[in-house]
């Protein structure tokens, strides 16, 4: 039977994701799951289960998450996210039910639209539920040494879930936490040009200073309301990664100039061997695109007919970021 899962049994929930996807003992991966699903300021996630005989047997979360964009204040969507079937139970098309049986009850209750960044084995089973590829996410790094290049370029590997332990910055948490600065600086950071997160001090708090993927900040010289950066370290094989999840700087003439001055400051602090950060045109100096690298955005129609053009999304890495 698929159903939607009930509030009081996230812990059955949980206890199938760590068995089926084999969370390793020590890891806090039951609290990444938690902050994401009920910790959201967009609301819960909504999940769908599969039960044989009164036990849980598949999970399909979805991830709440608003955009805006030129003209719409808010724009109600859902990232895909995680799924987990039990091991007796595997090949028997549970995913795509689940995943099917859950797009028609988003479209009511108002859902504009899905989105995700599938690795290259799951993308097809997306594309056959009528998914479809937006684009690579544009990314940019910036290599700060010819031995980190060379670190980098042998690390052909995915990067660590977890984040690398350091003092680079400030803890995200503290500087998220003077709200009179951050409530002034989302105010003074305007309207996006495109589609891009609404984003709150809500919002910053929990993606950035809630869970248990710790992230740092840098800010503008005079303070969190004229500018923060918020990143993260994280290993690539041998090389160290910083992670520039967002910038945030206030509108007006010297807002490229801020950008990049918080950018120099995370590669200058960080000590990673090389920053990774989505790419734009601000994003001169020591960042340089690196074409078809980034992730691959692929997007599903609810609300919304006709889908986006790949540059008309406005992301950060912080949106795009597996977690």
């Amino acid at each position: 039977m698929l159903r939607r899962a009930a509030p009081d049994e996230m812990p059955a929930v949980v206890a199938l994701c760590g068995s089926a996807l084999a969370w390793r003992a020590g890891e806090p991966n039951e609290a990444l799951f938690r902050w994401k699903h009920l910790d959201n300021p967009a609301g819960p996630s909504p999940i769908w289960v599969a039960e044989q005989d009164g036990v849980l047997v598949g999970v399909r979360a979805f991830l709440r998450w608003t955009f805006t964009a030129p003209g719409v204040d808010e724009i109600p969507a859902v990232r895909a996210v995680d799924t987990a079937t039990h091991p007796d139970h595997q090949g028997r098309g549970l995913f795509s039910q689940l995943t099917r049986h859950a797009l028609p009850a988003l479209r009511q209750e108002g859902t504009a639209f899905v989105f995700n960044t599938p690795n290259d084995r799951s993308r097809p089973g997306y594309l056959k539920m009528g998914w479809s590829v937006v684009g690579h996410v544009p990314v940019a790094v910036a290599v700060r040494s010819p031995a980190a290049l060379r670190r980098l370029a042998t690390a052909r590997v995915a990067a660590a879930k977890w984040s690398t332990p350091t003092d680079a910055g400030r803890d995200a948490a503290e500087v998220l936490a003077d709200t009179d600065a951050i409530d002034a600086l989302v105010a003074a950071a305007g309207r996006p040009t495109g589609l891009a997160t609404r984003r709150s001090t809500a919002h910053l708090r929990w993606r950035y200073a809630g869970g248990p993927v710790t992230y740092r900040a840098v800010t503008a010289p005079a303070g969190g309301a004229e500018g923060v950066a918020l990143f993260r370290l994280r290993q690539r094989g041998d090389a160290t990664e910083a992670v520039l999840a967002d910038v945030v700087v206030p509108e007006g003439p010297e807002r490229d100039r801020r950008r990049r001055a918080l950018v120099r400051r995370v590669a200058d602090e960080s000590g990673a061997d090389h920053v990774l950060a989505v790419s734009r045109r601000w994003l001169d100096g020591p960042l340089v695109a690196v074409p078809r690298l980034g992730p691959i955005l692929t997007w599903r129609a609810l609300g919304w007919v006709v889908p986006p053009r790949r540059r008309t999304w406005a992301l950060v890495l912080g949106d795009v970021e597996l977690f």
